[in-house]
């Protein structure tokens, strides 16, 4: 008691004029501070040359010093889980941060798998009645607003204002797998639980990584180069890549049939378009049966033009158009656009303007989702001041340009990309690396399929860079291998998510990582599985068993070896537990022979070892498991978990 009245004193008497202390925004009231750890508590005064600074679990008083610029900083020390208690600061003027909870704090990362809430716009699995009951004052929520850098920053946003309590109210735009995977750990833990949501839909794992994390890798050497060359400066930088995004337009002339010698053959009006096909406009090009197409299309049409309207200028309306457009009336630019959300309205001047036919011809650019032209039949119109408009709704004639498959793509903007190398490092990670935390989860990969041999060196790099910045060398890594998504097939040897999983798996070889398998929640026709609950609790099983040293975990059975045996391939597991579960038929192996080609394959199941033949394959030598985009594999531990899809060959 002596002390705690000594300790009030000193406050009192240091608090007696007025300046104003500013926290970094992960410091605020409700907030969570991991427990048994050094924590850097630093942040900026207006007035003083030293702040005090008190915290509450123990009434320590810590003295900071200020710099030229007001900036101080000062190392205080947490103990074991509890509160709430507060923290007390006075540069002059006191600043308190009110229930304040020392447990256990993890950050929740990647991308719109990770992002997706329970409520908003997620809706996961029976969301109504979960909100309802997200009633936990022990678990706290803090929401990294979406910001991107090409510089590390020394702060962030939040997106709540501060830290919140678990409640209907907070939980419903927060993380779906962050809240159950902290639900999870406080009831079995009883301890308060700090989660931060940092993620971001639609991004790689390279915008993730610092520019040490990428600087070593192959794949992105040239543009870490370039950006060390160019001082790391925003707007020189993005100068840079105007130059090459203008350069990558201009290429795609050079593939684009409808040119020839810099002019636009096919938008002139004495150019054949009879054996064009034709298509009824307006309509996505994919609404009108043409799937995956990305590129570029020409439409033309030829109008009537009335004797009334000569020499008048006709403006012409056609609705919203995606991506891009060029338009062109008998062989004129008259215009063109590049915002999809952008109604298109172009003027056809009067000199142009004749009796007669004439050709109407666009050329659309779409670079990625539903291209053509999206908006209504009564927005597509051609008129003239003060007469009737004649629509342009109807068929048009079209032809493909180009696809843009197999050309690289557009270089991004990094100034303002959140999937370009290193700006989500910068601008949300990198602030949270200045406090301790207990660990990360992690879901992210579905934006890197496709590119799955970078993959395994990038994820494992990405991990190691977070513990060097965290200066925490065996930081617990747990992350979700990707679910099971798209059409299902039995045997698709080139599946690129089965090659996406494999590469994900890779990260199992670094010290402290654990991988929650979810090839059984996907959905076909969903990429954001509605049972994030499940997640949520495979994560916690890992981190219980491996972080906090919990018995009688279930864990995934993953492939450990091969033997071959005659016709037969005999597999053995890590993790087998006691066994597998027996089903009618085990579902998910196929089997090949030296010839490459793939059969599906009978299994049998012998204690903690699998037995695969076909009598297709009479001299096996790989086995593949859940080796497609949507696999259909019902092989299980007896834990009730889910065995790791795998391959045996390199093929």
């Amino acid at each position: 008691m002596k002390k705690l009245m000594i300790t009030l004193g000193m406050f009192a008497t240091f608090c007696t004029t007025e300046a104003k202390v500013t926290l970094p925004a992960l410091f605020t009231d409700n907030m969570v501070l991991q427990q048994k750890s050094d924590i850097i508590l630093r942040g900026h005064s207006t007035n003083r040359k030293e702040v005090m600074v008190i915290t509450g679990w123990d009434k320590h008083i810590y003295m900071a010093q200020t710099d030229k610029q007001g900036n101080w900083k000062t190392e205080i020390s947490t103990p074991s889980a509890g509160g709430p208690y507060e923290i007390s600061f006075c540069d002059g003027e006191e600043l308190t941060l009110h229930n304040i909870m020392i447990g256990e704090l993890w950050l929740c990362s990647g991308q719109s798998n990770m992002e997706m809430p329970v409520g908003d716009w997620g809706k996961v699995l029976n969301y109504e009645n979960e909100i309802r009951e997200a009633t936990y004052p022990d678990i706290r929520l803090f929401k990294v607003k979406k910001e991107t850098s090409l510089t590390p920053k020394e702060d962030l946003s939040p997106t709540q204002g501060e830290w919140q309590e678990c409640t209907p109210q907070s939980v419903n735009s927060f993380s779906a797998v962050g809240y159950f995977f902290a639900r999870q750990l406080q009831q079995k833990l009883k301890t308060p639980i700090g989660v931060i949501d940092c993620s971001w839909g639609g991004t790689p794992a390279e915008a993730w990584t610092s520019y040490n994390g990428l600087k070593h890798l192959q794949e992105f050497e040239h543009e870490m180069d370039m950006l060390e060359s160019l001082g790391f400066q925003p707007e020189k930088i993005d100068a840079e890549y105007a130059k090459k995004r203008e350069a990558w337009y201009q290429s795609l002339y050079e593939h684009d049939m409808g040119w020839c010698d810099n002019h636009q053959v096919w938008a002139e009006p004495d150019y054949s378009d009879e054996n064009w096909k034709e298509m009824n406009l307006p309509g996505s090009w994919e609404s009108n049966g043409i799937k995956d197409f990305d590129g570029v299309m020409w439409f033309r049409k030829t109008v009537d033009i009335p004797r009334t309207w000569y020499r008048k200028p006709i403006t012409i309306n056609l609705g919203k158009i995606s991506d891009e457009d060029i338009v062109y009336y008998n062989g004129v630019e008259i215009g063109r656009g590049s915002n999809r959300d952008a109604v298109r309205r172009y003027t056809v001047p009067k000199k142009l303007v004749k009796r007669g036919k004439a050709v109407l011809t666009i050329r659309v650019t779409n670079y990625a989702g539903e291209g053509g032209l999206i908006g209504k039949p009564e927005n597509m119109t051609m008129t003239v001041k003060g007469k009737d408009p004649v629509t342009l709704a109807g068929n048009w004639k079209y032809l493909s340009g180009f696809s843009l498959a197999g050309i690289e793509p557009l270089p991004p903007s990094p100034k303002t990309n959140p999937q370009y190398p290193t700006t989500l490092f910068n601008a949300m990670v990198h602030p949270i690396t200045k406090i301790p935390i207990r660990g990360v989860i992690w879901y992210q990969g579905e934006a890197n399929v496709g590119r799955a041999d970078e993959y395994a060196d990038l994820f494992m790099s990405l991990i190691s860079d977070w513990r060097d910045k965290w200066k925490q060398p065996d930081m617990p890594f747990y992350f979700v291998q990707l679910a099971n998504f798209l059409k299902k097939e039995e045997i698709q040897p080139d599946s690129e998510w089965a090659a996406l999983r494999e590469a994900q798996s890779k990260a199992l070889y670094l010290n402290n990582t654990g991988m929650a398998v979810t090839t059984d929640l996907g959905e076909a026709n969903n990429i954001h599985p509605k049972n994030k609950q499940e997640v949520g609790l495979r994560l916690s099983q890992l981190a219980l068993k491996q972080t906090y040293k919990k018995k009688r975990m279930p864990q995934s059975p993953l492939f450990k070896s091969y033997r071959i045996e005659g016709n037969t391939i005999r597999i053995g597991f890590d993790n087998p537990g006691k066994g597998f579960m027996k089903p009618d038929t085990i579902k998910g192996f196929i089997i090949a022979g030296a010839d490459h080609i793939f059969y599906p394959a009978t299994v049998t199941i012998q204690k903690k070892e699998i037995i695969v033949e076909s009598p297709d394959v009479p001299h096996p030598v790989a086995v593949r498991y859940n080796w497609a985009d949507n696999p259909d594999g019902n092989l299980y531990g007896l834990s009730g978990l889910p065995t790791a899809p795998f391959r045996t060959d390199n093929w």
